[in-house]
């Protein structure tokens, strides 16, 4: 969509105005003609404009990890951006691409943007700030740039162009742009997401503004790759540093602007930085504004990335369909329904699998769900199996399988069904672990861990119940009931392997545990500073011990959308042999 509001005009002495479009696209890793395409595809949008922003690494999708090595691709990436400067017209366009570099093909590759004007490249930006920190590792697989810095001429404004870590950074190229005489800072960014992250972005991008005197835009890639979700939220700040236009968030989306920008006197001596001339001012008759958009509230904006990222995972693997185990506990109540809002319902199957623990009023709710939701169920009671294999098993375990041995027996072959499901209808398994589980190891390889995509692998569980609180308020099901059945929210968790189970039996409850595990998991505090901090002794050393000895469990557990600040894996990757137990 384009956002824009038409308003008189309003001219200063000593002030030009850029017309800006924010280009906010869903880029594909590795889909270097297909992301050409949706860059071309927003040409005529943008023509009235002096300059558009597109994403971080727009035409080759990011992150690269690999594939930048790979030999001839970043050659590809540089052909394929000349299609993109081929068809650029009056439009000066700020375009991301992997760039061989000023040593040739056999140098280092380079996160670089180019700006592509009337037809050719007028010039090229290599990213100086490299991150390794986080989810980053961007220092193994670029070179930072290292050349003077060079400012455009664009709209009769002189603009520094910086990547994303580069705004970051104190005393970064951002700094040095300003004192060598830019007016305006725009900035391209792949910013993933995690809860809270928007509001960082803005106080960084105001703070640049409002000391720099310059404005600033910041345009941030949005959809998905892999476990990251890119949230959006472009925005422009004035050099007074008040956010004057937000994108939406989790939405492409080109948002036009026109900036005020007030053109300082040129520097002189060491300051100065070379200029090139690309596009002159032009005297408009009517003027854009964008009124901000609001800020989404916490759990509005974790719902919508855990949509936005499974759409992303699902459709850009080539699927359309996917199927769950839906037990009539909360966590699979969560993930059918974000696997609903994010495919349409008819997309969805739900697979039912009582045992002869599973309570009646499981299969219930979990029948209730389906038809609130409009999800296609299969009902596939795992009796019959769970004899036979108990029978099969008997041969070698004295006294048959009994206690964790037939717990996680059950949980196998409720994941041997699904992949079957999965293989003959080529539909993607989605899995219903949380955190908390993942993180104490109550889950069971090869069972319940069994699956392509892990929805809600960053949620602890206490987040699951306000998650599936707050979708409930947002609109009834189809049978006018709550899309998720109140009873699913009310009766106590369990996994209903074992007579009588509750998982208070085997860990303390949510409301203790999910605190310490994030203390612990995302805090990296020791013992010592978790009982210090209020936690009792007895509870810490259970739960520190269960954390670290299922780091095994999950190194082999699918991936899932981050969306706190620590996840499992790219950023907490533990020992898993090891006996350090600080």
């Amino acid at each position: 969509m384009t956002i824009g509001v038409a308003k008189p005009p309003r001219y200063a002495r000593n002030m030009s105005r850029v017309r800006l479009a924010l280009v906010q696209t869903d880029m594909v890793v590795g889909d270097l003609d297909g992301n050409v395409d949706r860059v071309l595809a927003s040409l005529e949008e943008v023509a009235d404009c002096d300059l558009a922003l597109y994403p971080e690494m727009a035409i080759t999708g990011y992150p690269l990890e690999d594939l930048v090595h790979k030999p001839g691709f970043v050659a590809r990436s540089c052909a394929a951006l000349e299609r993109v400067a081929a068809a650029s017209g009056s439009c000066a366009l700020i375009v991301g691409f992997a760039d061989v570099g000023p040593d040739g093909p056999d140098g280092p590759a380079h996160n670089a943007v180019a700006v592509c004007h009337g037809g050719r490249i007028v010039g090229t930006y290599f990213k100086e700030c490299l991150p390794t920190y986080d989810v980053f590792d961007e220092a193994r697989d670029f070179a930072p740039g290292t050349g003077p810095l060079v400012l455009y001429r664009i709209g009769g404004v002189r603009v520094g162009l910086a990547i994303c870590e580069d705004l970051w950074v104190p005393d970064g190229p951002v700094g040095r742009m300003v004192v060598g005489g830019a007016d305006f800072i725009a900035t391209v960014s792949a910013s993933p997401y995690h809860l809270g992250k928007q509001a960082a972005r803005e106080a960084v991008v105001a703070a640049t503004a409002a000391s720099s005197g310059r404005p600033v835009a910041y345009l941030n890639l949005v959809g998905s790759q892999d476990q990251l979700v890119f949230d959006g939220g472009s925005m422009v700040a004035n050099s007074s540093g008040h956010i004057v236009a937000r994108a939406p968030r989790f939405d492409e989306a080109v948002v036009k602007v026109d900036v005020d920008v007030e053109v300082h006197d040129d520097p002189v001596g060491d300051e100065a930085i070379r200029v090139i001339e690309v596009s002159k001012e032009i005297d408009r008759t009517d003027y854009l504004v964008v009124p901000p958009m609001d800020l989404l509230d916490e759990t509005t904006e974790l719902y919508a990335a855990l949509v936005s990222a499974t759409r992303g995972y699902v459709m850009k693997s080539g699927f359309t369909d996917v199927c769950l185990g839906l037990s009539g506990g909360v966590d699979s109540a969560l993930v059918a329904t974000i696997a609903a809002d994010a495919l349409g319902s008819d997309h969805v199957h739900a697979v039912l699998m009582p045992s002869r623990y599973s309570s009646d009023h499981s299969l219930v709710d979990a029948q209730a769900l389906a038809v609130s939701q409009g999800i296609d169920t299969h009902l596939l009671p795992i009796e019959e199996a769970h004899t036979a294999l108990t029978n099969l098993l008997a041969e070698g375990i004295t006294g048959g399988p009994a206690g964790l041995v037939d717990e996680n027996l059950q949980s196998r072959i409720r994941g041997v069904l699904l992949m079957g499901l999965s293989n003959a209808h080529g539909w993607m398994v989605l899995t219903t672990g949380n955190k908390s589980e993942s993180a104490v190891g109550y889950s069971t390889l090869y069972g319940d861990t069994a699956g392509a995509y892990a929805v809600i692998r960053d949620l602890y569980k206490t987040r699951v119940y306000e998650l599936c609180e707050w979708r409930n308020l947002q609109a009834s099901g189809l049978n006018g009931q709550p899309v998720i059945p109140s009873h699913i929210l009310s009766k106590p968790p369990s996994a209903e392997l074992r007579p009588g189970q509750t998982d208070d039996q085997s860990l303390p409850s949510y409301d203790v545990l999910d605190p310490l595990l994030e203390a612990y998991v995302e805090g990296n505090l020791t013992r010592a500073e978790l009982i210090a901090d209020g936690h009792t002794s007895d509870i810490v050393d259970q739960v520190v011990r269960l954390v670290d000895a299922a780091e095994f469990k999950r190194r082999q557990t699918p991936l899932g959308p981050k969306v706190t600040t620590r996840s499992f894996g790219r950023e907490r990757r533990m020992p898993i042999v090891n006996h350090f137990r600080g």
